[in-house]
């Protein structure tokens, strides 16, 4: 769903700017704040540069969750092969090893409202349509996201999980997850744990818990809140994310 496995160049060092600094690893930050929800790439043995970032507002910040929106036309970062050309346009057999750059795009579809709880190995999108008709949940199967101070960093673990409103389920990217454990993007350890995460999540639909029962379909953005401004440094962390 995030378009894993991209390549850059780039270290990650200071301190993001633009963003609202209201919260910490110990901190909460208060509806309203504009933080980063970001990717970092697959690299072996170390954690990769960021090349997924979204400006988002805070819903709601608690110990036992995480929401935030993000806005239909918020500028946000993402990865692209190269000479320009989209990541899933690239053949599957060479997506994940044909360079790769950022780029700078527009979120053009309805808006997405992203929940996480703290420790868990996936967080859950809820999509719509224009006109605020529900379409689907996705759970986002991914690393246990890290705070800092201008937002969540994580990596995206390929497998996906779609669940629509009648309550039924299908995986989405098996074919993604099985050919980024082919070039070595995921060893067997962590290619275990994805898919016991993947069937962790199933469980929780299965039982319809939390956040499916919780009625976020019917929540709405406060009109109020304007769109998230992408900070020219998207990319900077605080030194004690980069080792």
């Amino acid at each position: 769903m995030t378009g894993t496995g991209g390549r850059g160049d780039r270290d990650a060092h200071g301190p993001a700017r633009g963003a609202t600094h209201g919260g910490t690893p110990d901190t909460r930050w208060a509806p309203g704040e504009q933080i980063l929800w970001r990717y970092r790439d697959h690299a072996p043995g170390r954690r990769g540069p960021v090349h997924i970032c979204r400006p988002v507002t805070v819903v709601q910040d608690t110990a036992e969750l995480l929401a935030v929106w993000m806005a239909p036309g918020t500028e946000c970062v993402k990865p692209v092969l190269a000479d320009g050309t989209p990541v899933h346009e690239e053949p599957l057999a060479t997506r994940y090893t044909a360079p790769r750059t950022t780029a700078r795009s527009r979120w053009f579809g309805a808006g997405v409202l992203k929940l996480a709880r703290p420790g868990e190995p996936w967080s859950v999108w809820l999509f719509w349509e224009h006109g605020w008709r529900f379409k689907n949940w996705y759970v986002n199967l991914e690393e246990p996201r890290t705070r800092w101070s201008g937002g969540v960093d994580s990596v995206d673990h390929f497998l996906d999980i779609c669940v629509y409103p009648d309550r039924s389920w299908v995986w989405r990217d098996e074919d993604e997850f099985a050919q980024a454990r082919r070039v070595g993007l995921m060893d067997p350890a962590l290619a275990r744990r994805v898919e016991d995460a993947g069937r962790a999540a199933v469980e929780v639909v299965k039982e319809w818990g939390p956040p499916f029962r919780d009625a976020w379909q019917d929540w709405r953005p406060d009109p109020r809140w304007p769109v998230p401004v992408l900070p020219e440094e998207w990319d900077r962390t605080p030194a004690h994310m980069t080792s």
